[in-house]
């Protein structure tokens, strides 16, 4: 006597992929470490009689607000990038767009490596006191996280030239476009904390 196998119901897709849930353990792991880096600076400048020190340099007002506007307007042609993939347009002016954003961040961290190097020239090391450690090592830590997003970005551009973005199948876009999006945001905050506060 022959079974009859009922075959099993395809499998829903789950809510969030696993990619998108990763992304936001890495997101909320790294949203902890800088909520724990600003309460540093905040206790460091909130305890200081005055802040800076007299014998400290300013820090540039001008040139990094510029810069500050250099790393949010890359977030535009990212966002455009993720938007063309999910329209299925062509893998050139996906391609282009991401390594606009890439050139962007570039260019936010040079000016800020040139912004850091006339600030030591002037005295303002890690060495010197509270404020320097403070400032160099919450500014210095999301440097380092826009250099890894920046590096991401131009892979994902290596990727999107040679076609290996779909219209179905971009994860790796849409994950890189939300770190990207964390870096910028992160920026929001640290500008006006650590320049204007």
């Amino acid at each position: 006597m022959r079974r009859h196998v009922v075959p099993l119901p395809p499998a829903d897709a789950p809510p969030v992929s696993n990619t998108r849930l990763a992304m936001i353990v890495l997101i909320t792991g790294e949203s902890m470490l800088f909520a724990g880096l600003i309460g540093m600076y905040l206790v460091f400048r909130l305890s200081a009689r005055t802040w800076p020190p007299p014998d400290q340099p300013r820090l540039p007002l001008g040139l990094t607000a510029l810069n500050s506007a250099v790393l949010l307007a890359s977030a535009f042609p990212l966002t455009r990038a993720l938007g063309a993939m999910r329209r299925g347009e062509a893998a050139d002016g996906v391609a282009r767009r991401v390594e606009l954003t890439a050139l962007l961040g570039t260019v936010f961290l040079a000016i800020q490596g040139a912004e850091w190097a006339r600030l030591v020239r002037h005295g303002l090391t890690l060495g010197s006191g509270t404020y320097g450690g403070s400032f160099y090592v919450l500014i210095g830590c999301h440097a380092l996280h826009v250099l890894a997003a920046v590096t991401w970005l131009a892979v994902v551009a290596v990727l999107a030239r040679r076609g290996a973005f779909t219209r179905v199948r971009h994860a790796a876009l849409e994950m890189c476009a939300l770190y990207w999006y964390f870096v910028c945001g992160l920026w929001a905050v640290l500008f006006p904390l650590v320049y204007l506060y």
